[in-house]
């Protein structure tokens, strides 16, 4: 009995040092925090923050300034940012389509503190990527990944989704399915192509934004047997919706360069891919934003193995004529084998060099004459292998619009039958000697 006792009481004291410990831990946990260098240049700008990000976190700045000194801040993405009303004031015209935030300051001191909030980990919180103060650049070299260092909640990704691209800046509704009509702005990377001619510009082909220069479409829209159009023959429209006109914000830009593919063979449609420089930079809006790039890594970000696309554009509908406005119609990507399978004559000649893939369904929904050049897109969280709803995240264009298989009663496509598209992928070294050079 005494034994018995004496063992209840070791098991109580244990049970008691142990809560204590837990309420311990939790305390230092609560109370741990982490200070970090988040541009990499100068260490006059110090971050700190704690444990799951909840307030937010602080931003001090070691830098004399005097009433009226005007504070540019730039974020990767969408931050609520404050400061003590005493010394500073927001101005009402933020941008936010950039996540540039204006402060003017009303006192003189040599330090202050910013607050910047985003979502809950475990998503990435806004990193500063400049700090201009009277126009002077204090951040050459922003850190965008310090907050994975530290036991913050934030989960390390080292395939992180582009912030700066495939992001919709207008609320949207859910996916459209079997092409049917979507919302301005839903596709802001989406772009139209248009050629001169006698009477006019006449559309001819779809292409995606990729840069404030560049817009990516297939080489049959480009060329004429093989040979690339003119530049001053293109006319690239950008953030448009209604193919015939009376959109909220459309941007019309010349091309500069028409650059095909060396190795493009018109009659196989083999190395379709494009790119137009256009004459003038894209500004980013609402309805302008540009794609992000497919690579292998985003595989790593996706909830499912089952690739789910979207192909936005103005092609032929049931009435056999281009759609007045934009539609988009969700499609799975599919092995080469199921495609082949439907018809090997046309689909083991289409997809013989492995740099293009099959997708769609064989209900009626598909690709079609006028959606050419346009792209095959993604949606990648930015939190991996989530499928949350509303879940934040980007667009990446996996794929370009080459071919269908033509109906047999007309030269139109047939609906019930596969798309193929050119792999984005394969021709990323391609693209990047023109875009980033």
């Amino acid at each position: 009995m005494k034994v018995l006792n004496i063992n209840l009481i070791v098991i109580i004291i244990y049970c008691v040092l142990n809560v204590e410990t837990i309420k311990f831990a939790r305390r230092v946990r609560k109370r741990a925090s982490y200070d970090a260098f988040p541009c990499s240049d100068s260490e006059k700008i110090k971050s700190y923050f704690s444990a799951g990000l909840v307030d937010g976190y602080n931003i001090k700045i070691d830098e004399e300034v005097v009433p009226g000194t005007l504070i540019k801040l730039k974020f990767d993405s969408e931050a609520a940012v404050t400061l003590d009303k005493a010394f500073a004031n927001f101005y009402n015209n933020k941008d936010i389509i950039n996540n540039i935030y204006d402060i003017i300051l009303f006192r003189f001191n040599n330090t202050f503190v910013l607050n910047v909030k985003g979502q809950p980990a475990p998503y990435p919180p806004p990193y500063l990527t400049s700090i201009k103060i009277n126009g002077n650049e204090l951040c050459s070299q922003p850190n965008l990944t310090y907050f994975e260092d530290y036991p913050v909640g934030v989960v390390r990704r080292p395939n992180v989704p582009d912030r700066f691209c495939g992001r919709r800046k207008v609320i949207h509704s859910e996916l459209i399915t079997n092409g049917l009509k979507t919302k301005p702005g839903e596709w802001p990377f989406h772009a139209a192509l248009h050629r001169r001619e006698k009477m006019g510009l006449r559309y001819t082909c779809g292409g995606t934004l990729i840069s404030k220069f560049f817009v990516l479409t297939a080489a049959h829209c480009t060329t004429v047997r093989g040979v690339a159009i003119l530049p001053e023959i293109f006319s690239v429209f950008l953030g448009k919706y209604n193919l015939f006109g009376g959109d909220v914000s459309v941007q019309e830009k010349e091309v500069y360069k028409v650059y095909v593919h060396d190795e493009f063979t018109y009659r196989t449609l083999d190395n379709d891919i494009s790119l137009l420089k256009l004459k003038t930079e894209a500004v980013y809006d609402n309805y302008v934003q540009p794609a992000c790039l497919w690579f292998n890594n985003v595989y790593d970000q996706l909830p499912s193995s089952q690739i789910q696309g979207t192909v936005p554009g103005w092609g032929f509908d049931i009435t056999d004529s281009l759609s007045p406005t934009l539609h988009a119609a969700s499609m799975p990507l599919v092995p080469d084998r199921t495609c082949e399978l439907t018809n090997p004559l046309f689909y083991v000649q289409a997809l013989r060099t492995a740099k293009k893939f099959c997708a769609g369904y064989t209900n009626g929904t598909s690709a079609c004459n006028g959606d050419s050049g346009g792209g095959f897109h993604v949606f990648v969280p930015d939190l991996a292998k989530s499928n949350i709803p509303d879940v934040p995240g980007a667009w990446y264009i996996r794929g370009i619009v080459s071919t269908s298989l033509s109906r047999t009663d007309a030269a139109i496509c047939n609906p019930k039958a596969y798309a193929v598209f050119t792999d984005v992928e394969k021709y990323l070294d391609w693209i990047n000697i023109y875009v980033y050079s």
